[in-house]
């Protein structure tokens, strides 16, 4: 019997909880409704202003850090609460349903698994506190105790939701389970921890001021959500204009058109397989982009610009000089450090510069053996990988271009 994907269960999980914490809340109706509307209006706009991209960790911090808050609220304004987790899961769910729908209208994908995300998160933190709070637990410790199982409280909650977060990216893409985890809980030393001091602050400052605390707790929060979308969109443009540097060997004729964008997409497949995250990868990715920029030096154009079959020295010479290109662009030293290593003996590289070796010499290969290529030119790295290429690093692109229906031997 085929066992369930990580995917699949915990979005299954997700969804009977949310039927159940919706039932329930229907049936015994919503208990403070103010701090209902407040909490749900906050989660609200935390979702609206979502955003998606490349190295996203929490897409929506407002309405995440709003939903943690509501889940761990036990007084308004000095007055005991009364709503429970299954109300905060329903009014919780409720809420980001209606903040996604513009983002379901645009196509974003990954809305379900957010949500899915969001649902099981909420519900550990309400589990945890609210029957506990119901029956006088941590009223009766006060002061600086109750601060500390507030902030206590959401660090757990931000660690499931580091989990459920890698779980879901391990099933969607099948990128191995461990480096997928340390990515994520590396995420909570930034926005993570910002998310869980910000909901334990509206927390603590409704329980003794009322829902007008809210507005001014979160717009801290709000202002971090801008700046980090800008920043996204800084880097976003520095990707674009190294990928603009890269084209100059198309343009120049060096080198066929579209090669260095397939080289890196691959290059970055590769290296996730082989649990490069976070800084490592997108080194990889922006060596993988020039990799061939040494070529703007060469008098004569190599032909189609296949570097995998020239002489040991001549590869070397040009990773050279593409490396003191690249230093002189003001990208990242390391970026230059793996251009010009790409050439080195296999057993003296890093393993970056071993992938980019790697996959341009199949990229090269493949593009000249015809119908049958991708399975030739994985032959021919396989046979040379006794000095030219990793072993590692073969078997791994083996399994990427596998997981990419392409008709290729998966060693098992």
């Amino acid at each position: 019997m085929r066992r369930p994907s990580p995917t699949a269960l915990i979005r299954g999980c997700a969804f009977l909880l949310a039927l159940v914490s919706l039932a329930v809340t229907l049936l015994t109706g919503l208990h403070e409704r103010g701090a209902a509307l407040a909490f749900g209006a906050l989660v609200l706009l935390g979702e609206l202003t979502r955003w998606t991209g490349e190295g996203v960790r929490e897409a929506a911090p407002l309405g995440a850090a709003g939903a943690l808050s509501y889940a761990l609220l036990g007084e308004d304004a000095g007055r005991p609460t009364h709503h429970g987790a299954f109300q905060v899961v329903a009014v919780v769910l409720a809420a980001s349903l209606l903040g996604s729908v513009p983002h379901i209208a645009r196509g974003h994908s990954p809305t379900l698994d957010h949500l899915a995300r969001r649902t099981l998160t909420v519900s550990f933190a309400a589990v945890c506190f609210q029957p506990l709070y119901g029956v006088g637990v941590f009223r009766a410790w006060g002061g600086p105790a109750y601060a500390l199982v507030l902030l206590a409280l959401l660090v757990l909650s931000a660690l499931c939701d580091a989990l459920f977060a890698a779980a879901l990216a391990h099933g969607r893409t099948r990128w191995p389970f461990g480096p997928l985890l340390r990515e994520e809980l590396r995420g909570l030393l930034g926005i993570g921890s910002a998310v869980c001091a910000t909901g334990a602050v509206m927390a603590l400052a409704v329980a003794v001021a009322g829902l007008w605390a809210l507005p001014v707790f979160s717009l801290p929060l709000l202002l971090t959500q801008l700046s980090l979308r800008r920043y996204a969109a800084v880097r976003t443009t520095y990707r674009q204009t190294i990928a603009s540097l890269a084209r100059a060997t198309e343009v120049a004729g060096y080198t066929p058109a579209g090669h260095a964008r397939r080289v890196a997409a691959l290059s970055r497949a590769v290296g996730r397989d082989l649990g490069l995250a976070g800084p490592e990868l997108i080194v990889l990715e922006y060596a993988a982009l020039m990799h061939d920029i040494g070529q703007l030096s060469l008098v004569d154009p190599v032909p189609a610009g296949a570097t995998a079959g020239l002489p040991a020295e001549e590869q070397r010479r040009i990773a050279l000089l593409g490396g003191a290109v690249v230093r002189q662009t003001g990208v990242d030293a390391a970026v230059a450090v793996v251009v010009e290593r790409q050439a080195d003996p296999c057993r003296d590289q890093p393993l970056p510069a071993r992938i980019v070796r790697a996959v341009n010499a199949f990229e090269e290969k493949a593009r000249d053996a015809g119908p049958g290529g991708p399975l030739t030119a994985l032959e021919e790295l396989r046979l040379g990988t006794a000095g030219d290429y990793a072993p590692e690093v073969v078997e791994a692109l083996a399994r990427v271009l596998a997981r990419d229906c392409l008709t290729l031997p998966v060693p098992g």
